[in-house]
């Protein structure tokens, strides 16, 4: 009963996982992409493959935490699941001890997890699974362990069922692809007021410290001094001291959490650099049309979301992009990228409001038609 219930519980852990990751195939890519960045594994050329690698991750996790729920073929399931475990460990661990990705997004948008609270799970999850091993050895088959050939009738039902969870799967994974998920996790889902979030933002922010990393020019001897010490001793930046900021390794530090939304980041500026938002959040209708790539948009079909945005007649229209000259005939904003692609994961994309709340958001082949 005690190892029914543990299987039972790992094998939801990864289908939970696999699930919420499945929905949003293309926002797990935008992590893989982090991990190949040139900050964290400086793997650059498999960027253009992040989405293969995610949609591989995604169906290992379902599968084989489908058949382990099954007991389908458990000490092949096992074994991959522990290589599996051992797998993600190294990459939360990596993320932790060097403070490279802030979310492996293991659990998408739907529950986040800081890089260490990501490696105790996977090492959680680890043990679990060697204990699994150890109390179903018995039950292995001796022979074809790690194959799927032998007899299978007596297994017919849970093939059936797992040929059924993995197609439906499959179909939900497509979908998220092609248009967007079908279970939006973003805190920039449809019926989110942007307005009503800033001001909680606004009103609870989190607090940060910078900590400066100086060096003893003299000594070769290396400290981390917060923003306030640094000013009150006068040793560290009086002229002629030998302590010297070492460039590009100040970090700022989290000191008080405030009300936690993706929202913080909604900040659409003029090519000038003038601040947007405001406008943007007030205004009665305003139609707004993002890509976050926008050289890979064909100019035809920017030229006719354009077209059909400007026959809406909303109070403001605007085309917010990473580059300054994207749009034709709508004014041109800008926003950052990793901020766009949390909206939403299509490319081009357009965003409705109405008085600061989200009332559409569509992939712009949809909306033209």
């Amino acid at each position: 009963m005690i190892k029914g219930l543990l299987r039972f519980v790992v094998a939801i852990i990864f289908i939970l996982s696999g699930f919420v990751k499945a929905v949003d195939l293309v926002g797990f890519s935008f992590k893989m992409e982090e991990y190949f960045s040139p900050t964290v594994f400086n793997m650059p050329f498999f960027e253009k493959f992040a989405l293969l690698f995610s949609i591989i991750v995604v169906i290992l996790e379902l599968l084989l935490g489908c058949m382990l729920l099954l007991k389908l073929k458990l000490k092949f399931t096992l074994s991959a699941l522990i290589a599996l475990c051992i797998f993600f460990g190294f990459l939360t661990f990596y993320s932790a001890y060097f403070n490279v990705v802030t979310d492996c997004g293991c659990f998408g948008d739907a529950i986040k997890f800081t890089p260490w609270q990501s490696f105790i799970k996977d090492i959680v999850l680890l043990l679990a699974l060697i204990i699994l091993f150890v109390l179903y050895r018995k039950d292995f088959r001796k022979k074809d362990a790690y194959s799927y050939s032998g007899k299978k009738e007596s297994n017919k039902i849970q093939y059936i069922l797992l040929a059924v969870f993995s197609l439906v799967m499959i179909g939900i994974g497509t979908y998220g692809i092609m248009y967007e998920p079908v279970i939006d996790f973003r805190d920039y889902k449809i019926g989110t007021d942007l307005k009503a979030e800033k001001e909680k933002i606004n009103k609870n922010p989190s607090e940060y410290k910078t900590y400066y990393s100086l060096k003893n020019e003299k000594t070769g001897e290396v400290l981390k001094v917060n923003q306030d010490d640094y000013i009150k001793e006068t040793k560290y930046w009086a002229e002629g001291s030998p302590w010297k900021i070492e460039e590009g390794k100040n970090e700022s530090v989290l000191i008080k959490e405030g009300y936690k939304s993706e929202i913080v980041k909604f900040k659409v500026e003029d090519p000038a650099g003038m601040d947007a938002t405001e406008e943007i959040i007030k205004a009665p209708k305003a139609i707004l049309v993002f890509t976050y790539h926008p050289k890979e948009v064909s100019p035809e079909l920017l030229k006719q979301v354009e077209a059909k945005a400007k026959a809406q007649k909303a109070n403001v229209v605007y085309g917010v992009s990473t580059e300054p000259d994207t749009f034709r005939t709508i004014k041109n904003m800008m926003m950052d990228g990793t901020a766009i692609k949390t909206i939403a994961r299509s490319n081009p994309f357009v965003l409705v409001l109405e008085n600061g709340k989200i009332i559409d958001k569509q992939p712009a082949k949809e909306y033209i038609k």
